[in-house]
Parts: C-alpha cells; structure tokens; sequence
C-alpha cells in the first residue's frame, strides 16, 4: 500500500510540475511583450529595497491592523512551507516524518512553531472574510471588484483556512496512534493539535490511521493545486513581489522620463546635437506613447502581474475621491486582463495582438486617464512598488501625440506652451510684466 500512495504522489508532483511549468511559461512571455528597459542599475540599492519592501513589508505597517494579520499569513506561509518539505520527502520515499529520528526530543519544538503560525493564519483570514464580507470596507466593494476578482479573494482565505485544519486535524489524530502504535515516531506534545485529540480518542486504530492519511493527502494536494491556481490569481504577488520591488523605479517620485525619440529630434532643432553619421533611419516609425500592452515596457506587465487588488492606491487616489472613474487599481487589472487575452490567443494560434482590441478603448477609457493629477499618490501607496501613474502617461501620450484626443482645453494648453512658452497665450517679452505693476504700487 506504500508503494501505491508513493507512486501515486510521484505522479501527481509531476503533473502538478507540468502545469506550473505550462503557466510559468505563459506569464513569462506575456511579459516579454513589452518593450525593453534597463533596470539593472544601482544593485545594492535594489537589494535594499527588495529586502525592505517585499520581504520585510516595511510600507504594509502604513496600516498597522491590517499589516499586522497579514506578516501573520506571509510568515506563516514561509514557515509552514518548511513542514511541507517533509510532507514532500515522506511522500517521495514512502517515508513518515522523516525528520523525527533525526531530531528526536527536539522535534515538537518546530511542530509547535508550524502550529501557531496555522492557527495565527486561520484567525487572520476569518478577519479578513469579515472585513470583506461583513464590515465591507470601502475599498474592497469597488466597481471593478466584479464576481471573479471578489470570488478570488474569498476562495484564497478558505482554502488557507481549510489547509490549516488539515494540518491540525493530522497532527492530532498522529498523536492518538502514537500512543497505540509502537512504529509511529514520537513528536512530543504539540500543544494547538493536542486541544482536539479528545475528538479522536474514541476512534479505532484503522479509522485513525484513514482519518491521518485523508487529512495528509489533503494537505499536500492542497498545497500543490494552490501552487497552480496562484499563478491565475491576485496572489501571483507571493513570489513576483520580490523581482517587482528589485526592479522598481529608484529615480525620485515625480520625475517624468523624457522620450528619447522626441528629446533627440528638439536637440537637433535647438543644434544641441546633430545625427550621427552613415546613421540609417530607423526601419519603423515607433509609436509614440501606449496604445496596447505591446507598447509598455516590461516593467509596466509585470506590475500587472504583481498586483494584489488590495486597493490601497485607489484609495489614495484623489481623483478617485472626487468621484472620477479612474482607479490606479482598475488600471493595472486592465492591463493584466489584456495581456491574458492576447497571451490566450497567441497559444490558441490566434491573432494576438492584432485581434481589433487595444487597451486603450476596450479596456481603458479615455475619462480615466484624463482624470489623473500626476500626483503620485498611488505609487507611494503600493506595497509593492507597482507604478501604475508610468502605464497612465504613455497611454495618455498616445492619447495627445497620435490621436490628438486630448481635451480641447489642453490642447489650447499644449499650444500655447509651443508658441509662447507658457500655459496662457501672449508674448513671451510680457511674461513679466505683471511685476512691473508690483513696483508700481511701491
């Protein structure tokens, strides 16, 4: 029989790698869809920020209770997957907590740790349902937060909670069989699982023995379909979180990058440089600014990939306060919806990006773009260095440079600021003249 569940879990383990290697691949090249941009400057100072943002959480604690409950799921996390390396080795070699023998009398020390992170995650994640299904904070019931992004998030928080009881459900009733059968290893007393052996004390041995196996079984294939399914949702952030930070914009919020193809051509208009000589013209006029996905850098897609709906971002989001259709956090969601659609298609031998869509019209409108103060606010607000202000200026570029579908009154702006230097329209040799009034009066 031992043989039978350690063939079945090889099989298993290796189906379940097939299709996070299928799913990796997939998010990998959508991602390689956007154009090219250099971030590897600076390394220590990205180390630095990727220790500090995303594996010490440091702009979490902006919100302490809600920081506070989830350092409890991304520490439990981390320290249970250590339990489940030996529920993989027992799994691979037919084996029973292999590490018991090893450890011997010490061994209930880190059984006790696994346990009070799952039971620390099991509270967390019963406040977190109520704070999205009770209290109904105004940032998770969100227009954008449709059936399936709210569905998502719920589902993560049972799953994490039914994974924890199968933990404590197998710990307890290993701890009865230990005192029946003389070949299961000792553990010591594990404190959390021990409240509910009283449960399991009146069962007969072969009930035990089943009872341990299910919840053994269940642990371990929920811990690898969850692998899978977190590659489709929200939580993706669980291991992109790290290379988004490290390869985060380290130039100082507000700055706007220039564009190089229109600094080089106003250079050679103003003769502060001139082309290069034998330099070919290049084959395809680029666009300016963003129209699809293909048109941000990678950077932007894997943001979108990043992103954990928290909404932090819209909820710092001015216009968004003043009633405005846009949120930092339906853009980003855009973006990725998008990418999934053209990744879909290029699979299927589709069209891909050529399939009539854009982001820009089909998934992002032009109001919202339109409403954003440039402020920044929504970068400073994300846990994880997303940037959804640098998608919101290239698609507002293509919106000025290639449509010339600004506003009317911007584009009188952007006129007057050619001509005249300035956003109002007279002659530059007046600019100062409302200081002459001022010497005036003195």
């Amino acid at each position: 029989m031992d043989y039978i569940s350690q063939i079945a879990f090889i099989i298993v383990l290796g189906i379940v790698s097939y299709f996070m290697y299928k799913r990796i691949s997939f998010i990998k090249r959508n991602i390689a869809l956007g154009r090219d941009i250099d971030r590897n400057d600076r390394p220590a100072e990205r180390w630095k920020m990727m220790g500090l943002v995303a594996f010490g959480q440091k702009k979490m604690f902006k919100r302490f209770i809600p920081a506070f409950l989830h350092l409890f799921l991304y520490v439990g996390f981390l320290v249970i997957n250590l339990e489940v390396l030996e529920f993989v080795i027992d799994g691979l070699f037919g084996t029973h907590r292999i590490f018991a023998p090893f450890i011997q009398e010490y061994y209930f020390i880190p059984m006790n740790i696994f346990e009070f992170f799952a039971v620390a995650v099991i509270v967390s994640c019963i406040i977190f349902l109520i704070r999205r299904n009770v209290i109904n904070v105004k940032r998770f019931t969100a227009r954008e937060l449709t059936q399936w992004p709210t569905l998502d998030a719920n589902l993560i928080l049972i799953i994490e909670i039914v994974l924890m009881v199968a933990i404590l459900t197998m710990n307890a009733t290993d701890q009865v069989l230990q005192t029946r059968v003389d070949t299961y290893p000792q553990t010591g007393r594990i404190f959390f699982s021990a409240l509910l052996m009283p449960i399991f004390e009146g069962l007969n041995v072969s009930t035990l023995i089943a009872i341990e196996r299910i919840a053994w079984w269940f642990h371990i294939l929920g811990i690898l379909g969850f692998a899978i399914y977190i590659t489709y949702s929200k939580h993706l952030h669980i291991f992109l979180a790290f290379p988004n930070t490290y390869y985060a914009n380290l130039e100082r919020k507000g700055r706007m990058n220039n564009m190089p193809e229109v600094t080089k051509e106003v250079n050679m208009m103003l003769g502060v440089s001139q082309p290069e000589a034998n330099e070919e013209p290049p084959a395809e006029i680029g666009r300016f600014g963003a129209k699809d996905v293909n048109d941000l850098h990678w950077k932007n897609l894997m943001d979108a990939y990043s992103c954990t709906e928290c909404g932090r971002c819209t909820d710092q989001c001015p216009a968004n306060m003043t009633g405005k259709l846009l949120s930092p956090r339906k853009i980003m969601m855009d973006t990725r919806d998008r990418l999934e659609e053209v990744g879909r298609s290029l699979d299927a031998g589709g069209e891909g990006l050529n399939d009539g869509k854009t982001l820009l019209g089909d998934y992002i409108l032009k109001e919202e773009i339109n409403a954003c103060t440039t402020c920044n606010a929504c970068v400073e607000a994300c846990p994880v260095n997303i940037d959804p202000l640098s998608i919101i200026l290239q698609v507002r570029r293509y919106m000025a440079m290639e449509e010339s579908s600004s506003p009317a009154s911007w584009n009188a702006m952007f006129s007057n600021i050619e001509t005249s230097f300035a956003p109002w329209k007279f002659s530059p040799s007046d600019r100062f003249n409302w200081a002459d009034s001022l010497k005036e009066e003195k």
